[in-house]
């Protein structure tokens, strides 16, 4: 399988739109209630917000390909640090995704290795994230990319109250 990974751009928005809503639903429906679900997806992953986002000159979107076909993406953003890192220049990896079918392909770890190049590119010392305490799979991969937790944050998913650790890495 040939994998490659492509900066976006504006032209970008829908796809990546369907994408982000595509697989948060994946990776979240399974443990939460259908109500809060479609809640979190009309309020704040809207097609319209996710055209936004990937227009905000603050977020950069990498795409990834199996093939030809979107595998999966990664958000990271600038000017959003956490109020618990205080270390030094850093930027979030806001969203990390990738398709069911595609994981355990190598889509995972080919964005967090661009994630990982951009942020020093960009001269960051400390790159960031939040993931939900219960997802361990996403926990493991994070931990053995070198993060480590510093903090929490609040999550509104719907109507539940989530906590989300926040986890970083020294570049």
């Amino acid at each position: 399988m040939e994998l490659t990974i492509r900066i976006a751009d504006k032209k970008d928005a829908a796809l990546i739109a369907g994408l982000s809503r595509k697989t948060f639903y994946d990776t979240f429906a399974v443990h939460n209630t259908p109500e809060n679900m479609d809640l979190y997806l009309s309020q704040q992953m809207t097609v319209e917000s996710m055209i936004a986002e990937v227009e905000d000159p603050g977020n950069i979107f990498l795409l990834a390909y199996l093939d030809g076909q979107p595998a999966g993406y990664a958000q990271l953003r600038e000017g959003h640090s956490s109020t618990a890192l205080e270390d030094g220049p850093a930027i979030e990896i806001f969203r990390i995704y990738a398709e069911q079918s595609a994981i355990g392909k190598g889509v995972g770890k080919a964005l967090m290795t661009r994630c990982l190049e951009m942020a020093r590119e960009k001269g960051k010392e400390w790159i960031w994230l939040g993931v939900w305490e219960h997802n361990q799979r996403a926990i493991d991969f994070y931990t053995k990319w070198g993060f480590d937790k510093f903090g929490e944050h609040v999550f509104l998913l719907g109507r539940d109250v989530q906590t989300d650790w926040e986890m970083k890495k020294k570049l």
